[in-house]
């Protein structure tokens, strides 16, 4: 199988994720934080240590506010509804915000009483900055962002976007799930308050594992109450970071892999443009060169992610998709992706789109085989 569904979820993973969540599991196995045994204490060390590793590659000062969750989407819940929220707040996102975002949003307009502003992406980042600073009212409280568009790879000038948040004194949060593993992000060099990122996309490591990282002193209401294994005595949810927003048993094998995937990370070099954008860009080269095919987002020249999305002609994408897998074995991504924003920006809601997204252990001859197929497509429905 060629699989082109990276940004979905990462696939393969390297083989020290799985040898680590299996350690965990059969030889660990106890609950961390629930014993002082030396299983128990084994667990406490891998969430510790995976605590250190993320706020370290991450830019995060106090590695008790890297806080673990069962993915980025309950990460996000917590630090928008969790946020200390007044009626009449005022938040900014963009139209590229994937549902993880845009439905917590709609949520605490509605319980909280608070107004949005969705910016609008025209690919002109002077012409978004001056929309985002003529947005921002006294009452702005947050921006809450996408580093980069999980349907067309376009990244947003966060730089840009931070530096204004900072002069208006306004809290930003960074949803890093398309970004986090492929290019920097350091959130003290970066003016980024709040950061999430999920362990199974470009990061490598296993599903069921994400992360939000708060730098600074934001007192988020916890979303969750539960048992915390330590201050047991207390009647309330403890005030102590991380155990005020852990409450129940982590993903012990899960987290483990998640260490052993930013160990990878850690002792691999950041390049300017990975190797996975690269072949982005040749399979965006091979497909605007087919007639009837319609792509979606930054040109050959421009940064983004290792996302082509695409359609053929009036084609449904989910038909195209379909096609893909049941006659070449290639697995991508068709419809809305979660994000019907982003496809109302694109006027695709009716159509979706296919997105082939890349990874670092894809190929060339993936990518040339995928150009064959979709010149194959296009061909036979010409002789319908």
């Amino acid at each position: 199988m060629i699989y082109f569904d990276q940004a979905a979820s990462s696939f393969p993973k390297p083989k020290g994720v799985g040898k680590a969540m299996l350690h965990a599991l059969n030889e660990i196995g106890a609950n961390p934080g629930r014993g002082s045994h030396q299983s128990a204490r084994n667990a406490a060390s891998i969430i510790q240590e995976t605590r250190e590793r993320a706020s370290r590659l991450f830019g995060c000062t106090d590695p008790k506010k890297a806080l673990f969750y069962s993915n980025a989407t309950t990460a996000l819940n917590q630090a928008i509804k969790g946020f200390p929220w007044s009626r009449g707040d005022h938040i900014i996102a963009t139209s590229f915000e994937h549902n993880s975002i845009r439905r917590p949003l709609e949520y605490i307009r509605k319980q909280k009483g608070i107004t949005i502003t969705y910016l609008q992406w025209n690919g002109d980042t002077e012409k978004f900055i001056i929309d985002l600073e003529d947005a921002v009212t006294s009452k702005t409280k947050l921006i809450a962002m996408t580093h980069a568009s999980n349907v067309t790879g376009t990244i947003l000038p966060i730089e840009k976007v931070s530096k204004v948040a900072r002069r208006n004194s306004i809290k930003t949060l960074l949803d890093g799930s398309q970004t986090a593993g492929h290019i920097p992000i350091n959130m003290v060099r970066q003016d980024i308050d709040m950061l999430v990122f999920p362990g199974h996309k470009g990061l490598l490591g296993p599903q069921g594992t994400g992360m939000l990282l708060v730098e600074g002193d934001i007192e988020l209401e916890p979303i969750h109450h539960g048992g915390t294994g330590a201050y047991s005595e207390l009647i309330g949810q403890p005030e102590q970071w991380p155990e005020k927003y852990e409450s129940g048993t982590l993903n012990t094998p899960g987290i483990a892999g998640l260490n052993a995937a930013l160990t990878l990370l850690e002792g691999r070099s950041m390049e300017n443009v990975p190797r996975e954008t690269l072949l982005a860009k040749q399979l965006l080269k091979g497909l605007k060169s087919i007639p009837g095919i319609v792509c979606y987002g930054p040109q050959e020249h421009e940064s983004r992610m290792p996302i082509v999305a695409f359609n053929i002609n009036d084609i449904p994408s989910q038909e195209i998709a379909m096609v893909l897998d049941t006659h070449y074995n290639i697995a991508v991504r068709a419809g809305l992706h979660c994000s019907p924003l982003g496809h109302e920006t694109l006027n695709t809601t009716e159509q979706g789109a296919v997105r082939a997204s890349i990874g670092m252990y894809n190929t060339e001859e993936e990518v040339n085989f995928f150009i064959k197929a979709i010149q194959e497509i296009v061909s036979a429905y010409e002789d319908l």
